[in-house]
């Protein structure tokens, strides 16, 4: 499932979901980043892990360290645009996980993955109601 959250970290919208074959990358590009393409066209960025690298426009990962290398190796600059990326992904983070850990539902899923996204998307309307 592809979450996306408000800067501070509410839960806006989740996609169905994919059996857990599929990458997170492929999950994106089927259910989040034509959305996600039109707003990054307004100025609008996305915040990513480095699983999304080379999801395209408007969508922004941290910079991989070289291989074999510490982080050190990158230049300052761009230590700080990976922390600052981490850190306000992080809040963005919070709204996977108040979704899971407030509806048990979704804790320990073994259904099919069509009924899964029904049930996401129902938690998180309800979600939106009970704040």
């Amino acid at each position: 499932m592809q979450f996306l959250a408000a800067p501070d970290g509410t839960p806006l919208w989740v996609s169905d979901a994919e059996p857990g074959s599929v990458p997170d990358i492929t999950a994106a590009r089927i259910h989040a980043l034509p959305a996600l393409y039109k707003a990054a066209a307004d100025s609008l960025p996305t915040l990513a892990d480095k699983g999304y690298i080379g999801a395209g426009i408007g969508i922004l990962v941290p910079v991989r360290r070289p291989k074999g290398q510490s982080e050190q190796a990158l230049h300052a600059d761009t230590r700080t645009t990976n922390s600052l990326i981490r850190g306000i992904r992080a809040l963005g983070e919070r709204a996977a996980a108040e979704l899971k850990q407030r509806w048990r539902a979704l804790q320990h899923v073994t259904l099919t993955p069509n009924r899964i996204g029904v049930i996401a998307r129902a938690a998180l309307a309800l979600n939106g109601i009970w704040k």
